[in-house]
């Protein structure tokens, strides 16, 4: 047993990693708190330990000192990498830890194999609870938003654990909440990660459309970004993009976003939103295209020989000020549409593994801590709580108002972009899905057609009940389908 065995720690960090080190001196900093360490490398630790003392963490130097420094029931979160790391600290934990000891994995997980090891961590009468983690390095050590799956008996645990780390809203309430059993938690967290990339782009399309169109400076820009921080597109990620313009190379006196490489990295949670929406039948499509730019952007060798292909002559803006009203109107409409298919994908996963997720819990602990806290989630909030079965985020009148007063700027910008050769998927593909959306019929009917002529796939009729087939290849009558054949 480690010399500090004997004091008894309410919680334990596994992983002192940036991140973990982070998370392990925001518990330790909140009153009532005592905090048991352990990396496998243990230099991590007595560097941690040493440079905080004020902390008062409890080291260990081995998973069953580790398991003897903690109060009963024991609570571990595991913050390493995602993936086979995370299989071989859960089996270390399951060895020391007893029946109703609860093993958090703080991790970036893909949700299925949350689901996977809460089944098997469970069958040893242990809880297990994918936590989805959001703020970064500072946000685990300021206050994240914090989004915890599990059973609801784990969480009575967790629960005031996790509210003294969290995040507060303006209004002091703790950006925490059990969104819901198993995978739930690490679900939401990749739904919002998506939601990030889109909004991220969206962002980066307006700053690309202001600059070629008006030919501000990055700093210019910066100032623009700065007063539209000040209304209703008020976030962390429009205050950071004019930080960002702002900056200037200290090596070549060149704004920093102009010598910053044009390829766009990813971690993967923006595509597992994208394979598990299409898995689930719902389209989102803004951030379908903003993790196919980030791809794009990386085909350094393709764009290198694409620099020959032709495209338009650029035509010059007339009104700078309306230009960018314009573009202005057109990303907070476009990030409506994100935000509400984010939500579709989470009530869709919610329905098919069995999750009870309350939308309005999710957007009130989005509102602070997370990289997408913005100003309109608190509006957000209160719509799916006013209104629980709303059957999509941009139905509410407070945001189809906000549509439909900005869908001739968001039209407009669009078109600007296709005419001046200027690429803009995020934008075009959000405003196709408003007007696929609000359309009264689509062309899916003569999909529908040539899917029966070349495939007897069989269709729906609108005039009256049933399943039919038309005989292409015969005299072409329409005939009534048994529907348990097809």
């Amino acid at each position: 047993m480690s010399e500090n065995s004997s004091a008894s720690a309410n919680i334990g960090v596994v992983g002192l990693a940036v991140m973990g080190s982070n998370l392990a001196r925001n518990l330790a900093s909140r009153e009532g708190n005592t905090v048991a360490v352990y990396n496998r490398s243990r230099y991590r630790t007595d560097e941690l330990v040493q440079a905080h003392p004020e902390a008062g963490l409890v080291p260990s130097f081995s998973y069953k000192d580790f398991a003897d420094s903690l109060s009963t029931p024991r609570t571990a979160i595991i913050m390493v990498q995602a993936g086979k790391g995370t299989d071989a600290v859960i089996d270390e934990l399951v060895a020391v830890f007893e029946p109703g000891d609860i093993i958090v994995d703080g991790g970036n997980a893909n949700f299925q194999d949350t689901i996977t090891r809460e089944a098997r961590v469970r069958e040893t009468g242990m809880h297990f609870v994918g936590t989805g983690i959001s703020g970064g390095e500072e946000g685990a050590l300021n206050g994240p938003s914090i989004m915890p799956g599990g059973s609801v008996e784990s969480y009575k645990t967790l629960g005031p654990i996790l509210e003294t780390i969290a995040a507060r809203a303006e209004d002091g309430a703790p950006c925490v909440t059990h969104v819901g059993t198993d995978g739930a938690g690490h679900f939401v967290k990749m739904v919002h990660n998506g939601i990030e990339y889109a909004d991220m782009q969206l962002i980066a399309e307006a700053y690309d459309l202001i600059r070629r169109g008006t030919g501000k400076t990055p700093a210019q820009i910066a100032d623009v970004f700065t007063e539209w921080n000040q209304g209703e597109l008020s976030s962390y990620l429009i205050e950071i993009t004019a930080e960002v313009l702002r900056q200037v190379d200290a090596e070549t006196g060149k704004p920093l976003v102009d010598v910053i490489l044009d390829q766009a990295g990813a971690k993967g949670t923006g595509a597992w939103t994208v394979q598990n929406a299409l898995d689930l039948g719902v389209p989102v499509t803004g951030i379908a295209e903003a993790v196919f730019a980030r791809s794009l952007s990386s085909s350094a060798g393709q764009r290198a020989a694409a620099q020959t292909l032709g495209g338009p002559s650029p035509v010059a803006v007339q009104d700078a000020d309306a230009f960018i009203e314009d573009v202005r109107q057109a990303l907070f409409a476009s990030k409506i549409v994100a935000y509400s298919q984010g939500f579709d994908e989470i009530v869709a996963g919610a329905a098919k593994y069995g999750w009870d997720v309350k939308k309005g819990e999710i957007a009130r602990i989005w509102r602070a801590g997370c990289i997408i806290r913005a100003q309109f989630l608190n509006t957000i909030s209160d719509v799916y709580t006013e209104n629980p079965e709303l059957p999509a985020l941009l139905l509410a009148p407070y945001f189809r108002e906000h549509l439909e007063a900005a869908q001739d700027s968001w039209r407009r910008v669009v078109a600007d972009a296709v005419r001046n050769g200027i690429p803009a998927p995020a934008f075009s593909s959000s405003l196709s899905y408003y007007d696929g959306l609000r359309s009264e019929r689509l062309p899916a009917a003569l999909v529908q057609g040539q899917r029966d002529f070349f495939g007897a796939h069989t269709y729906k009729r609108s005039d009256k009940d049933g399943t039919f087939h038309t005989l292409w290849s015969g005299d072409r009558t329409e005939v009534a389908q048994d529907p348990s054949t097809h």
